[in-house]
């Protein structure tokens, strides 16, 4: 993986870079749309790949490992190949969703035990397993074994929680050298950086993730539930250590304002569940604000869902549509709604991007951040 810093914001950290892997180049400050179970929910391939266009997608480790299971993956060549995505993918690690699982799981410094969301069945992940699941599934970057501490966290618990993450990642490193790659092409491990809401943990664990000297590094645990205040505290904290010369990844976040604000403490990578869970729950992302499609104000607004027009939805149905497949509860305004907010984030990482390359970034970010915190 080879990563090239283009430009730098000259009144923010704001930077725009490219990421070049064996699949292809990835344009930053990227968003990574969530594909969780080797789908994005609800959106075909070809729709992803011609109308939102995504140069990366995230899959998830625990949700392929116990459904289709790695030897299928194995089988298909890949998830790559399973799934039809000749782009680039990202795996997590796994850590975050046994963290969810917080009354079906436990914690030693072996690894974690957990019990399945789908059949009740017990595993085991240890930061090896881990390393050889993610080999199989394939994807071009994958993320060390962590543990994502809860929001609120006490000092004792956090502190714990990262020297064990740290351990997890020397073992991740460790055993990554002795399993070979399956499919042909490379993959690149990122480490990650916890210590919950704590600023001297914070520096403390970016400084051990720089010394392990990856090719790209991670901050995880934030987008927990604290406030977005103290999530920017870290971020900051955080961006002032990792090396200039690797892109960053802020796993989990956010809202297009968190994204903003992010990319202005120097943050390349996101992904989020939002775009696509809020789709489905009606509330649709725009430059101009947000839109609650099912409220009746919209029920006889012929206007097109956002005369932007970031993909085909935007311009050939109206809000009055999109409004009564809501209310119907059809299947298609879940998708049309999706595929809408996900060529939103889309347009506004492109767009940050082109304006850090002219350096009016911070300019042009203000402006944003108060056009969408409105509720239309």
């Amino acid at each position: 993986m080879k990563f090239d810093l283009l430009a730098k914001d000259p009144n923010s950290r704001a930077r725009a870079g490219s990421i070049t892997t064996d699949h292809g180049v990835i344009e930053t400050p990227i968003f990574m749309p969530v594909g969780t179970v080797a789908s994005v929910k609800g959106v075909h391939q070809r729709e992803l790949k011609e109308e939102i266009n995504p140069d990366i997608i995230l899959g998830n480790t625990y949700h392929l490992y116990l459904r289709p299971q790695t030897e299928i993956l194995e089988k298909a060549g890949g998830l790559h190949k399973f799934m039809n995505w000749d782009r680039n993918i990202l795996t997590d690690s796994g850590g975050y969703q046994v963290y969810s699982l917080s009354a079906n799981r436990k914690i030693k410094e072996e690894g974690v035990k957990f019990k399945s969301h789908i059949d009740g069945s017990y595993h085991f992940f240890t930061p090896e397993n881990v390393m050889e699941i993610q080999r199989t599934i394939g994807a071009d970057i994958i993320m060390a074994f962590d543990e994502c501490t809860p929001y609120p966290c006490d000092y004792r618990y956090a502190q714990r929680s990262m020297h064990m993450t740290h351990r997890w990642l020397d073992r991740c490193i460790q055993h990554l050298e002795k399993v070979p790659t399956k499919y042909g092409y490379e993959q690149t491990l990122f480490p990650i950086v916890q210590g919950s809401t704590y600023k001297d943990l914070r520096q403390q664990s970016a400084e051990y993730i720089a010394n392990a000297g990856a090719q790209g590094n991670a901050i995880g645990g934030l987008s927990v539930g604290e406030p977005a205040e103290e999530m920017y505290a870290m971020t900051e904290v955080v961006t002032a250590i990792l090396p200039q010369d690797k892109p960053r990844y802020l796993m989990g976040v956010g809202t297009p304002i968190n994204i903003l604000e992010n990319i202005a403490l120097g943050i390349d990578m996101f992904d989020c569940v939002m775009p696509t869970r809020n789709a489905r729950n009606g509330m649709l992302f725009t430059a101009n604000g947000i839109i609650n499609i099912k409220n009746k104000k919209w029920e006889d607004d012929f206007s097109p869902i956002d005369e932007m027009g970031h993909t085909f939805v935007d311009t050939e149905y109206t809000k009055a549509y999109l409004r009564h497949l809501f209310a119907a509860n059809e299947y298609l305004g879940k998708q049309i709604a999706t595929i809408h907010n996900l060529g939103f984030y889309m347009w506004l990482v492109r767009e940050a991007r082109k304006h850090i390359l002219a350096g009016d970034f911070r300019a042009w970010k203000d402006i944003m951040v108060k056009q969408m915190s409105q509720r239309l």
